[in-house]
């Protein structure tokens, strides 16, 4: 796989990424829940050779303290692993990215959940690893609070170690079904885990052998201390987001320089940070569309949104046309919380401006221009080492998706800066990347 070209992620976020996106005729408001949607949307991206469908996920509804009919807005969509079962029969190239924690889940289920998703994909599964962060989330599982955040980290760490062990018990062509001397599997071709470790006790092997990938993809969003050292050692993409370009070039370097201490190479892992677009053929027209879905934002949506950006403190006593306040450090996801007042000082924003200019990339990067503006910036991120793609955030599905394909594909295609088409049939092969050592018996460089 060439690697002077950008690697391109499709988030779907249910109704699209706009906090006001499922009122805007663009979108398709019951999306969340209706397959023949998402089968739609799939379809679109794989003809543009996206690499990989993104879903995120929650154990959860996050947004507690919004009235009924917002709250099920943004809250009701299928469980993902789910949901790209039955994509991966109506599509044949394009990545499958998940998102499960590791926080209310067994390694055993997600090793197998996953497994099975990588050998009915024909190997085009990843797994999205986060840890959970709500007090919302936990109350679902007989938790009043959420785990202290290095307590949520170690087992994190541990989790992800029994999940790839697990998926290396089976070797590559350990099945080989021979009729004639009635030999289904090599004796030697798998062997129990044997794991005892702090939080897990798993024998295996798993019950489900290998993809023509050889293991599922990992994934890793966080952006603190510990998620970075957790990527660095496993993960083949990161999810992440940078608000300058100083911001992901910082990001990106430190990232990349601790992969040497676990024995990886830079290019095994992919760096793909979000990105918000809304694109017009003019500038004055993408402004338009802009300032169209910022008008839908109702205020106590907004304030409630970033609320939970900020690690769920309550925020109605504050004036919400004052400076953002001086609050503690989140136990929460804290690498957000740090973007969310960095972006507030940096700009001199109010409350009231900083949910406004969340309202669509919840962090991320957001471009509203041209499309030559748009991949300006895509360019010069991925130019100077910031980025080795993105995750494209449509503001609506799949309005801000047609617009994406449409009118910025094809000027990353007139400037060599994204595939023709396929090259390969697995996700790895997309990526050009390799599992960390260790994890990988035989899957490197296949596809």
């Amino acid at each position: 796989m060439t690697q002077n070209v950008l690697r391109l992620g499709a988030f779907f976020y249910a109704t699209g990424h706009h906090i006001a996106g499922w009122r805007h005729p663009s979108s398709e408001a019951d999306g969340g829940v209706d397959l023949g949607r998402y089968v739609g949307w799939a379809q679109k991206a794989e003809a543009a050779k996206f690499d990989l469908i993104f879903l995120e996920d929650g154990t959860g509804i996050r947004d507690t303290n919004l009235r009924s009919s917002e709250r099920t807005a943004r809250s009701t969509h299928f469980e993902p692993v789910t949901l790209l079962s039955a994509l991966a029969a109506v599509t044949s190239r394009i990545g499958l990215v998940a998102t499960t924690s590791t926080s209310f889940n067994e390694p055993y289920n997600v090793a197998r959940r996953f497994a099975s998703l990588d050998l009915l994909s024909g190997g085009r599964a990843g797994w999205n690893l986060v840890t959970s962060a709500t007090d919302a989330e936990a109350a679902n599982f007989g938790n009043d609070r959420i785990a202290q955040h290095a307590d949520r980290y170690e087992r994190a760490q541990e989790f992800v170690d029994v999940v790839l062990g697990l998926w290396n018990t089976w070797d590559d062509g350990a099945v080989v079904i021979d009729r004639a001397s009635g030999q289904f599997s090599k004796p030697d071709g798998f062997r129990p885990l044997n794991h005892r470790g702090t939080h897990f006790e798993v024998r295996g092997p798993l019950n489900i052998s290998r993809s023509p990938q050889g293991q599922p993809v990992l994934v890793q969003a966080g952006s603190s201390g510990p998620g970075k050292d957790l990527a660095a050692r496993t993960a083949e993409i990161v999810f992440t987001a940078n608000q300058t370009l100083a911001e992901a070039v910082e990001f990106y370097g430190d990232l990349k320089g601790r992969m040497a201490g676990f024995g990886r190479a830079p290019d095994d892992l992919k760096v793909m940070p979000g990105l918000f677009p809304v694109v017009g053929r003019t500038e004055s027209e993408a402004r338009a569309k802009f300032e169209e879905l910022q008008a839908l934002i109702d205020p106590v949506v907004g304030l409630a949104l970033l609320e939970r950006m900020i690690g769920g403190f309550d925020l109605s006593g504050y004036d919400p046309d004052g400076p953002v306040p001086e609050l503690p450090e989140s136990n929460g996801a804290k690498s957000r919380q740090q973007l969310m007042f960095d972006l507030a000082r940096r700009e001199g924003l109010t409350l009231r401006q900083l949910y406004l200019r969340i309202a669509g990339a919840r962090g991320h990067s957001q471009i509203v221009g041209t499309p030559a503006q748009i991949v300006d910036e895509m360019e010069a991120r991925f130019r100077a080492g910031g980025a080795d793609g993105f995750n494209i955030m449509p503001a609506t599905l799949p309005g801000g998706l047609d617009d994406f394909i449409e009118l910025v594909l094809p000027e990353l295609r007139r400037r060599g800066l994204f595939r023709q088409d396929y090259e390969g049939r697995t996700l790895r092969a997309h990526l050009g990347s390799r599992p960390a050592p260790g994890f990988g018996r035989g899957a490197a460089g296949r596809g």
